[in-house]
């Protein structure tokens, strides 16, 4: 889990908490179930009308994504392994990945080995692999939009809510001190929908374009070091080209390995 992640939403709802004891506000009125239906559901229903059933479906999956911490794909280890694999190739030829490649985790670069044993031509390869890029930002792509549209469907119906509860209020005038409970619980629906779409969802959407960011770039990656270990390059090229790709942190990790 992320608790980065974790610790950012807490933080947030702390903010609000504090924030509202300091300026005297009663917290117990944030107890407003009519509220967070309102938000909830309203929030839903406009995510069910904006995408079809198979996006909206899959919400779980890309939220268990987004709470997920660490890559599952380390760009130094794919390059390393990449790099191992070229020394291997370079001294027993390409058919010596043949025996390795049931070994592999990654999919997408157990697939690209696959097709140079078979001997497939570099160019159809390529393509292969950046068709499987394209469909894996565009699925990404698809993930991030249902926050953004979450996002900035929740503080609208932040404003509806206030409306509602605003409605309810004016229908009780004779009681002074019950409609002055009201019009405040009234602007919870507001306060819900505003936290909700730019303390959760927006950041929730660019997180997942960071992700998806990061998961490209070792595809990309997995792509150069495929083609390059077909060419026959030489396997320090082949490390020197990849580790352009890293964060001078990342860089260092590979260079004190070689050391």
């Amino acid at each position: 889990m992320d608790i980065f992640l974790v610790i950012g939403i807490i933080t947030g709802l702390l903010a609000v908490v504090v924030g509202m004891i300091v300026k005297g506000a009663n917290v117990a009125v944030l107890l407003n179930p009519a509220a967070a239906i309102i938000i909830i559901v309203g929030t839903s229903a406009a995510v069910m009308n904006s995408f079809p059933k198979n996006e909206f479906t899959n919400i779980p999956k890309v939220f268990k994504s987004l709470m997920r911490g660490k890559s599952k794909e380390d760009p130094v280890e794919i390059i390393n392994q990449i790099v191992d694999m070229a020394q291997e190739t370079r001294k027993n030829g390409l058919l010596s990945l043949e025996g390795k490649i049931h070994s592999i985790d990654n999919e997408f670069l157990k697939t690209g080995l696959e097709m140079v044993v078979d001997g497939v031509d570099p160019q159809h390869i390529a393509e292969v692999l950046e068709m499987e890029i394209e469909s894996t930002e565009e699925r990404h792509r698809g993930g991030a939009l249902i926050f953004t549209t979450a996002g900035g469907a929740a503080p609208t119906l932040g404003v509806l809510g206030a409306v509602v509860g605003l409605i309810g209020a004016l229908g009780n005038l004779n009681d002074t001190e019950k409609l002055g409970h009201m019009i405040a619980g009234a602007f919870v629906a507001t306060l819900y929908g505003i936290f909700f779409g730019y303390v959760i969802c927006h950041p929730f959407a660019s997180r997942l374009k960071r992700k998806s960011l990061e998961e490209i770039n070792v595809m990309r990656i997995i792509t150069e070091g495929i083609l390059d270990i077909q060419s026959g390059n030489n396997p320090k090229s082949i490390e020197k080209k990849l580790i352009g790709t890293l964060s001078p942190k990342q860089r260092q990790s590979i260079q004190s390995k070689g050391e």
